[in-house]
Formats: C-alpha cells, sequence, structure tokens
C-alpha cells in the first residue's frame, strides 16, 4: 500500500471520530465515501473502483465477525486486493478479509485482545495473477485420488498421475506449470505432509490444542469443495491445500511479477503478529514455504535453461 492511500484512509478515519456512537458499518462508509479515499482506489481501480468499494462495504455489513476490526484497518486490507486488482467476494475465491484475534499488551504491559483484519489471498487469486504476466503457456492445480498417483522418481523428480482412480479418497495435491520458454514443474505433497504443514506453519491452528494432525486428516477425507466461500484450513481443508501447493510452488520456480511478490509478500504479513486466535469457525492459513520434504518435477532441456526474467 502506498503512503498516499495509507494517509488518505487515516485522515478520513480521524475526521469521523467525533461521532464515538456510530455503528461501525456507518464508519467504514463514511471512510470509503471520503474523497481523498475514493480517488485512492480510482487510482488502483479506475473504472472498477465504484463496485469494489460497494463490495467492501457489502462484505464488512454482512460479517459481524469482521464487524469488531477497526473500520480503518479494514479498509486498508482492502485496499491490498485493490491494487491488485482481485475481487474479495468469499463465494469467487479470489482474495480474502480475515477477521482474527490478535492477542498484544496494552500500555500497561496486559495482554489484552484485539481484533483485526488480514488479508489473505485465495488459490484462484494466484492462478489468476499468474495467468497476468503472460509467461504461463499453462498453469493448474488439483487434488489427487487413490490409485491416481502411479510413479515418484526420487533421483530424476518424475511424478506420474495417469494412474486409474480406485476411489474417492484424497490422498495428495500437485501444482503444475509450464512458462512459454518451456521450463516446467510440479509440486507433489501427500495429505499427512499437508496436515503436518498447516499444523506446522499456520499460527492460528499452532496454538490450538484442539487442533491435531488427524483432526486436519478427517478434513482431508470430506468432499472435495474447492469453490466453497469457507476460508482457512478448517473450513475448507482442500482449497487451503491448492492454495499452499501453488503458492509453494510459484515462490520458489515460477515466473514472478512485480504483482505476483507483492501478492506474496501481503499473504505472509500477517505471519509476523504475534499468537492469534480466528473469530470464525474457520482457521486461516499462513505458513512459510517448506518445500524440502515434497516432490519436485523439473523437466530440463537447452531452451528451458534460458534465463528467466523474475519480473522486477
Amino acid at each position: 500500500m502506498t503512503q498516499q492511500a495509507t494517509t488518505a484512509i487515516q485522515q478520513a478515519a480521524n475526521g469521523g471520530q467525533v461521532a464515538t456512537q456510530r455503528k461501525p458499518v456507518d464508519i467504514l462508509k463514511s471512510i470509503m465515501n471520503a474523497e481523498s479515499v475514493q480517488e485512492q482506489f480510482k487510482n488502483a481501480l479506475g473504472k472498477n473502483s465504484e463496485t469494489f468499494v460497494a463490495s467492501v462495504i457489502d462484505l464488512y455489513n454482512g460479517d459481524s465477525n469482521l464487524q469488531l476490526c477497526n473500520p480503518k484497518q479494514v479498509v486498508m486490507e482492502a485496499f491490498k486486493a485493490a491494487t491488485l486488482h482481485l475481487p474479495i467476494n468469499k463465494a469467487l475465491g479470489y482474495a480474502f478479509i480475515i477477521p482474527f484475534k490478535n492477542s498484544k499488551k496494552d500500555e500497561k504491559g496486559n495482554w489484552i485482545k484485539v481484533y483485526e483484519p488480514t488479508f489473505q489471498m485465495g488459490y484462484k487469486g494466484y492462478i489468476q495473477l499468474a495467468m497476468r504476466t503472460g509467461q504461463y503457456r499453462t498453469i493448474n492445480a488439483d487434488v489427487v485420488y487413490d490409485g491416481e498417483l502411479r510413479k515418484v522418481n526420487k533421483l530424476t523428480g518424475e511424478i506420474a498421475f495417469d494412474g486409474e482412480r480406485k476411489s474417492d479418497k484424497v490422498i495428495g495435491y500437485f501444482c503444475y506449470f509450464e512458462l512459454m520458454n518451456g521450463f516446467s514443474k510440479t509440486l507433489y505433497m501427500t495429505v499427512e505432509q499437508m496436515a503436518n504443514h498447516a499444523k506446522r506453519y499456520s499460527k492460528a491452528i499452532t496454538s490450538d490444542k484442539d487442533v491435531t494432525v488427524e483432526k486436519l486428516l478427517n478434513l482431508a477425507n470430506l468432499p472435495v469443495s474447492p469453490d466453497s466461500n469457507k476460508v482457512g484450513w478448517m473450513g475448507n481443508f482442500h482449497g487451503m491445500a491448492q492454495k499452499t501447493v501453488i503458492r509453494n510452488l510459484l515462490s520458489k520456480y515460477g515466473y514472478l511479477s512485480v504483482e505476483m511478490q507483492n501478492a506474496i509478500t501481503n499473504d505472509y504479513e500477517g505471519d509476523e503478529t504475534s499468537q492469534r486466535e480466528i473469530l470464525t469457525d474457520n482457521y486461516a492459513n499462513k505458513q512459510l514455504i517448506d518445500a524440502e520434504d515434497v516432490s519436485f518435477e523439473s523437466v530440463s532441456s537447452e531452451k528451458q535453461m534460458e534465463t528467466i526474467d523474475p519480473g522486477y
């Protein structure tokens, strides 16, 4: 977020402090309707700014948990999605603003719970940003069912998913991409690796003793519904798993435009805060990249060894 946008939002929020009894949604509306804030959203979105602003108000108005957050902070998180040109409608699955209960110390040094919004990418958002670069010939991510994984060659990295599906049991997740210059890469993670990954790196889960690896594995047995408007590991395990393989693969081997780098940075920012508890029945994914013990496939040729512009 630019300093100019931050200043505009802060000034709009400060201007409404006299009306302390107003409802949170009314405060948010006043911030969004401020001329300086409107200008920042127009700079980011052009003619689509009004539609996006309306969607932010609808999201906030329809989420009682999000209304526990500071309206100014909600607008700032929404602006992150705006700069990436990604909608925040939960049903679309491109980006989300998720309310957390964050533990912080007050002025007297006592720990208190503060409700804070956090911007997070959806797996569809990463695919959308990758497509915009024009550098990806193919990008795909999906679940792997029992029987479909035929071969994993640890030496060469070759992974084959052309086996015959035996049941509806999900055994893992993959992401594959091929760049326009021919370079291709595959990442595969088993359900067990994914559950351990989530428990280790998602702070909301790590801090919750009731959420065990075994409980996460049980979620992997639920029907696959990656388009669910639920968020987080506890609400949509399969969707979060697909997001994880996409982000891990792109972060390590993909062509990253400046826009994609900003998306990854924004997606990780929430990990730097203190211990969190999610407000809803779901948990949000805030893990680091841990791809050392998972399977990669790299198909190399003379053409693929060409230098890839990192997108700076």
